[in-house]
């Protein structure tokens, strides 16, 4: 099924909010980039450089009732649903202040107050943990839809096939979010899934979408209409087809991609796309500077301040991982 792309001219506003939105999402990532590279990051990170367009366009459709699980590669996601940047540059350096207090780090970034279910190491995890969110919607009647964002290498797990199932049995409101770069880590995603999502969703009778993920606007209308589809409707499966710049985690030299399709990678940039759109629209050079220049103040004083803030006490290392024994508990 080809990709839809975006054809009506929308309104400025809304093509400078989401190019807003994916400045930040790239000068986050660009910085991280570097810190990476200097050692100021422990542990690994994976960045979602080119595919800014899914992130800005699927959270910027979600309303604040609304919950979602991300991925390792999930930067980009809670950037776009509002985290705070100082407490997000804190926990992907591992400080005291950061969101989950410098635990977690870049695959284990969460904010429940913004319905951030967290990001997840393992491939395919935060499906069931969005389905368990549609199914609390659901039972509590918040009106809130659940998102879950997979890559295409995990259309072959198991969790999605199950979760597929369930949510069509109890009609829940839940929109699984496809990010198709078209690789599964190492290797390209036609070698380890032999199906079609469309395919796999019409099989228990969830309606599927394809959609360009690298055209912000386009990723934004679709999700606007999937979502409240959703929310009354059942569940929904939304493929975007997007491309992934940098390997899988960052660092990898990338040896498995051919110069060819290396070289041709910047043609399909989301933010030159946007960028482009806007000027033809009438926004000036100046304003486009000048949302990048206030992005990149933004993520160097983040930066800054997480440079400055604690590293987390050894001492309390332990805790909220186990329920403390009270008196009353103590005897038995």
């Amino acid at each position: 099924m080809p990709a839809e792309r975006e054809t009506d001219a929308p309104p400025t506003e809304t093509l400078l909010a989401l190019h807003r939105t994916m400045q930040m999402i790239r000068a986050t990532e660009a910085s991280l980039s570097r810190l990476f590279a200097d050692g100021e990051i422990p542990g690994f990170i994976h960045l979602s450089v080119g595919q800014e367009a899914v992130a800005a366009g699927v959270v910027g459709a979600l309303a604040p009732q609304d919950t979602f699980a991300t991925t390792h590669r999930g930067h980009g996601h809670v950037l776009a649903r509002g985290v705070a940047l100082d407490r997000f540059f804190k926990e992907i350096m591992g400080r005291a202040g950061g969101i989950c207090g410098g635990r977690g780090g870049s695959m284990h970034v969460a904010d429940l107050g913004l319905g951030v279910l967290g990001a997840n190491g393992i491939v395919g995890a935060g499906l069931p943990l969005a389905t368990g969110s549609a199914l609390a919607h659901r039972i509590r009647k918040t009106g809130g839809v659940a998102v879950a964002f997979f890559g295409d290498g995990a259309m072959a797990e198991g969790a999605l096939h199950e979760c597929l199932n369930m949510a069509a049995l109890w009609q829940l409101p839940l929109v699984l979010v496809c990010e198709n770069n078209g690789w599964s880590e190492f290797s390209p995603t036609s070698r380890q899934f032999a199906g079609r999502l469309d395919a796999l969703g019409a099989a228990f009778g969830v309606p599927h979408r394809a959609v360009d993920g690298n055209d912000a606007l386009a990723v934004a209308t679709a999700a606007a209409e999937v979502v409240a589809a959703a929310r009354d409707g059942g569940p929904r499966i939304l493929e975007c087809i997007t491309t992934r710049v940098h390997g899988h985690f960052e660092g990898d030299p990338q040896r498995y991609r051919s110069e060819e399709e290396i070289g041709t990678l910047a043609e399909s940039d989301p933010l030159r796309r946007s960028a482009e759109r806007l000027l033809a629209a009438g926004v000036s050079t100046e304003t486009l500077t000048s949302i990048a220049d206030e992005a990149e103040a933004a993520v160097r004083a983040a930066m800054e301040a997480a440079r400055a803030d604690a590293l987390p006490d050894f001492a309390a290392a332990l805790a909220d991982v186990y329920t403390p024994t009270t008196t009353a508990h103590a005897g038995t």
